[in-house]
């Protein structure tokens, strides 16, 4: 054992680092190297930051608003937060319920690390978001991941959250739309739900919304404090800038929840960021109080690449992709290609192997299910220009065409 090796922490043990990020990196490696790499492993908008938002970003620093902030964020950006959430989510807080940070995952961070003692538990259904366990290791909890298949839509039943739920149990996370999966909670989904979570008050939900304002054929985005508003004084709002305003790189996320927990978030922010950057709340304050007109055009335009995408990938033999309802994400089963035998001899044992055979040799960067805790599948992000997906799609169906069965 090296020196080094004794300075890291113990609960570092259970965390993994981002398979995400390690893809992301090598896509962006090769790619620098020459190769024609197309990558839909990120879950990044190819959209811009509103003109307006960079403009109040460029008036912000003119007006030398580059000094520190308060810990839990500007009150304007917090005043800009409580209008969106009673304008479009007919929820009410105030600022002292209210927490800026770097980012969303900032905000699940602040509010694990700020709840969690050794051996809590955290329900989680799978697939998740790849971050959500790690988080949860790192603050000494016990993630407790329930197995949602794409037979039930990826979504937890009733049923199975009654199961999982023990004296230990601290927090539930939902997330809807999900990532990365596209699954949507609707009303009569979420009530069942709430009416399990009413029989365990010692519960806490934390309901990721980030992708809220990406909703397919029509559907509308249902919170669970719409259906349960009872829950509201354990429940944790998480949403952001990020994906509906294309502003990931602004690393703005925000939490809404009882004043008891946002503050308890505020000693740990304060304690390790201090803040969210000052330019990017203003930019955020003006994302969020400004027009939004151009979220049906964009939501519409992900719903064509929805649609190209599953299309193209079903009529792949060895692929079955159900149709997401939100976000822009698809997540096909592709366990008909395990066991098959690549060009080059190697054999794909699983979702892991299909991923690197279609990065190495066929230039696709995607996500395998193992990354977010249900395999065998893979994510795909819809978030890259129709072009790429086409050519993308067309290299995969190509590149499954010459696999052949292991005899």
């Amino acid at each position: 054992m090296t020196a080094n090796s004794t300075m890291r922490a113990d609960r570092l043990k259970a965390v993994r680092p981002s398979m995400i990020l390690g893809l992301v990196q090598k896509a962006r490696q090769l790619k620098a190297d020459g190769h024609p790499v197309i990558d839909l492993g990120i879950g990044e908008p190819d959209f811009e930051t509103p003109q307006h938002v960079k403009d109040a970003a460029i008036k912000a620093i003119g007006n030398n608003e580059t000094r520190y902030t308060i810990v839990p964020g500007t009150p304007a950006v917090r005043r800009a937060i409580i209008e969106k959430l009673e304008r479009e989510n007919r929820l009410i807080y105030r600022q002292d319920e209210i927490s800026v940070s770097g980012g969303a995952k900032q905000v699940i961070y602040n509010a694990m690390a700020s709840t969690l003692s050794p051996g809590d538990e955290v329900i989680i259904p799978a697939p998740y978001w790849s971050s959500y366990p790690d988080i949860v290791a790192i603050a000494e909890g016990r993630p407790v991941v329930v197995d949602c298949p794409q037979s039930q839509g990826f979504l937890i039943s009733p049923e199975q959250l009654e199961k999982a739920i023990t004296p230990l149990t601290k927090w539930l996370i939902l997330n809807s739309p999900s990532n990365p999966t596209g699954g949507v909670y609707g009303s009569d989904h979420l009530e069942a739900l709430a009416d399990v979570l009413r029989c365990h008050p010692h519960v806490h939900i934390l309901s990721d919304d980030i992708y809220e304002h990406l909703m397919f054929d029509g559907r509308c985005f249902t919170s669970l404090l719409n259906v349960a508003p009872d829950l509201k004084d354990r429940t944790l709002i998480v949403n952001g800038v990020s994906k509906a305003f294309a502003m990931t790189g602004w690393r703005i996320g925000y939490g809404a929840g009882p004043e008891d927990i946002v503050a308890a978030m505020n000693v740990v922010q304060g304690q390790s960021c201090t803040h969210a950057c000052s330019i990017s709340q203003a930019a955020a304050a003006a994302a969020l109080s400004g027009p939004v007109d151009f979220f049906v055009e964009r939501a519409a335009r992900f719903q064509d690449r929805r649609d190209g995408v599953v299309a193209a990938l079903n009529a792949i033999d060895g692929i079955d992709c159900l149709t997401p309802e939100g976000a822009f994400y698809v997540y096909p089963d592709c366990s008909g290609l395990i066991g098959m035998r690549t060009a080059a001899g190697r054999v794909l044992t699983s979702d892991t192997d299909i991923c690197a055979w279609l990065l190495d040799e066929h230039h696709v960067s995607a996500v395998p299910g193992a990354a977010f805790g249900l395999s065998p599948h893979l994510r795909i992000s819809t978030a890259a220009c129709t072009d790429d997906l086409e050519t993308a799609c067309g290299r995969i169906a190509a590149a499954c065409a010459e696999l052949e069965n292991v005899q």
